[in-house]
C-alpha cells in the first residue's frame, strides 16, 4: 500500500531504492496498527509503507585492552535513531527493490553522521558500567553500503487531533517520538517555505 501524500514535499517523483526485508506483512501491520487505536488515539484511519535511508559504518571499540570490531547502520535523515548492528553487511539477497515516492532523502552530511554514530557507540560502552571503562578509543569510518529500511504508519484520528504511528518492519516493533518526528517533519515540509522555530525532530532531540 502505497501513502498518498499529505504535502507538495511528500509528492515527489518515484524513486528506485533498495530495501532490507521486511519481516511484517501488510496484513499484520494492519492488526498490529488497528490495536494502537482507542479513545486516545482514535481509529485507524490510513495505513501506508515508508523507508528511511541508512549508512553502513565499520566501527572498531577498543576497551580495557580488548577490541571489538562491529558493523552498524545508521539513519541518514537525522542520526538520531537507534543503529542497526550486522554480522555482515546486508547482501544482495538481503535486499529487495522498491518503486516508492514515501522515502525521506537523507539530510545528514557525512561529518555529522559520523560524530552522531560515534557519540552513540561511546554511550552504549557507558551504559555496560562507567567503571568498566579504560582507555576507550573508537574508530569509526563508512562504508560503501547504503540501503532503506522498512517502516509501516499508521494515522489515526484527524484535524488537530491527527496521530502518526511508526512500526519498524525489520524488527517488528513500533517507534517512539524521534521515528514519528521524521515522518511528520517530511509530510508537513512544504517547498520554498523556512520553517520557523524547530522541526519536531529537533524538538524531540532537544528533549
Amino acid at each position: 500500500m502505497d501513502l498518498l501524500p499529505l504535502s507538495a514535499a511528500a509528492a515527489g517523483a518515484r524513486q528506485e531504492i533498495r530495501s532490507l526485508r521486511a519481516n511484517v506483512t501488510q496484513q499484520e501491520a494492519l492488526a498490529a496498527l488497528e490495536r494502537r487505536g482507542g479513545l486516545l488515539r482514535g481509529r485507524l484511519r490510513q495505513m501506508a509503507s515508508a523507508y528511511l535511508p541508512f549508512r553502513l559504518y565499520h566501527v572498531e571499540v577498543r576497551n580495557r585492552g580488548a577490541a571489538k570490531v562491529a558493523l552498524y547502520g545508521a539513519d541518514a535523515v537525522t542520526g538520531h535513531l537507534d543503529l542497526y548492528e550486522f554480522a555482515t553487511a546486508p547482501a544482495a539477497k538481503d535486499l529487495i527493490t522498491v518503486t516508492t515516492r514515501n522515502a525521506p532523502l537523507a539530510r545528514v552530511d557525512a561529518p555529522l553522521a559520523l560524530e552522531l554514530l560515534e557519540s552513540k557507540v561511546r554511550r552504549a560502552v557507558f551504559q555496560t558500567g562507567f567503571f568498566g571503562v579504560r582507555g576507550l578509543q573508537i574508530r569509526a569510518r563508512p562504508l560503501d553500503v547504503e540501503f532503506h529500511v522498512p517502516y509501516w504508519l499508521g494515522f489515526f484520528g484527524n484535524g488537530e487531533h491527527a496521530t502518526l504511528q511508526a512500526m519498524d518492519a525489520v524488527r517488528r516493533t513500533f517507534e517512539g517520538a524521534k521515528a514519528r518526528a521524521i515522518f511528520s517533519d517530511w509530510l508537513m515540509a512544504v517547498p520554498g517555505e523556512k520553517s520557523e522555530g524547530n522541526s519536531a525532530a529537533q524538538q524531540e532531540e532537544s528533549r
